[in-house]
């Protein structure tokens, strides 16, 4: 008998905001754009897409649009959607990735 198995998705998870930001200082610190870019789609999907468009001021179908694989969203997006899901990015010292 095959296994059976279903996609793994980390926005289930997220469930508490300390959950929420510890995932995104985690893919922050990976230097990765692509993946950056993806974390913060999971954490919208985690909160409510339609609940971070509707308080980041867009369009759940634009910002379906700027967070998918093909996105590129613009930096005052990014920065839009990070206090939708109430967080804020954090600058410290640290050596080149």
């Amino acid at each position: 008998m095959p296994l059976k198995t279903k996609p793994f998705d980390p926005a289930a998870y997220l469930r508490t905001d300390a959950a929420r930001a510890a995932y995104m200082t985690e893919a922050l610190e990976t230097g990765d754009a692509a993946f950056i870019a993806d974390a913060v789609g999971v954490l919208a999907r985690a909160r409510g897409m339609s609940k971070v468009a509707k308080e980041a001021g867009l369009s759940r179908e634009s910002l379906y649009r700027a967070l998918s694989p093909e996105g590129n969203p613009e930096f005052s997006t990014v920065l839009k959607v990070m206090a939708a899901l109430h967080l804020k990015l954090k600058a410290a010292p640290g050596r080149n990735l």
